[in-house]
């Protein structure tokens, strides 16, 4: 059972709304699942059902959830305001800011990759390695990988010793972090020799070789959002 502070109304909704983002990122709801109704979410939080409302409105302002009239309530991003800094999330048509945002990883993560071959110690090729064994070994063992491969693009991104490109993380955390929800992690087999040829290329300082392999890694991405939209669009899941 659910245990709230109940002394300030205020208060309470603030906490079922994380509990309620806590509910969706452990289920885990899909981007594009429905949430359970007013009613069983009353019941399952053991509050009143203004509250869940009140919880639901709080998760819609930030991109989470989209209710649509005579349907119900939908996760349309699992990606919270800290994962979040750039506001995208606003944006409702997933699809197209997966490929806008791929369209900007193409300018420039091949260049990141190529300085990080450049500039990367042994101390930091040893660590990117570790990262990309994990990353491996999460999706071999078919655990979400996400939140790992996210650690491996940014500690990329940081070994270009290029102070601007630290401040452009974000928008490749976001980047990544679509792309999972809506292909649901499917491309294993290319992640994982992408992953290990860009890794490889780095701790052998092949800055071309690092440049190409993330071009490669992206293009793969690219062509699975391509393979994807169509089927979306006629399910007129687009929107």
């Amino acid at each position: 059972m659910y245990q709230f502070e109940k002394a300030n109304k205020k208060l309470l909704g603030s906490q079922v709304e994380d509990e309620l983002m806590n509910f969706i990122l452990e289920e885990p709801l899909e981007v594009g699942q429905k949430i359970p109704n007013e009613f069983e979410l009353a019941e399952k939080f053991g509050v009143g059902r203004s509250t869940i409302r009140e919880a639901v409105k709080g998760l819609v302002s930030r991109g989470i959830l989209e209710v649509r009239r005579g349907s119900g309530t939908y996760v349309v991003s699992t990606s919270s305001l800290e994962d979040d800094p750039l506001g995208l999330s606003r944006f409702r048509d997933k699809y197209k800011l997966a490929l806008e945002l791929l369209e900007v990883r193409l300018m420039l993560e091949p260049k990141i990759a190529s300085l990080a071959a450049e500039y990367a110690g042994k101390e930091e090729g040893m660590q990117l390695k570790l990262l990309c064994d994990e990353v491996e070994r999460l999706y071999t063992e078919g655990k979400n990988h996400t939140l790992k491969d996210i650690e491996f693009h940014t500690f990329i991104a940081r070994c270009s010793r290029n102070r601007v490109v630290e401040t452009l993380i974000p928008v490749i955390n976001t980047a990544v972090m679509t792309f999972a929800d809506l292909t649901h992690r499917t491309l294993q087999k290319e992640t994982i020799e992408t992953h290990r040829a860009i890794t490889d290329a780095i701790l052998t300082g092949d800055s071309v070789g690092a440049e190409c392999a993330m071009i490669m890694h992206l293009t793969y991405n690219r062509q699975m959002l391509m393979k994807q939209l169509p089927e979306q669009e006629d399910n007129g899941n687009t929107r």
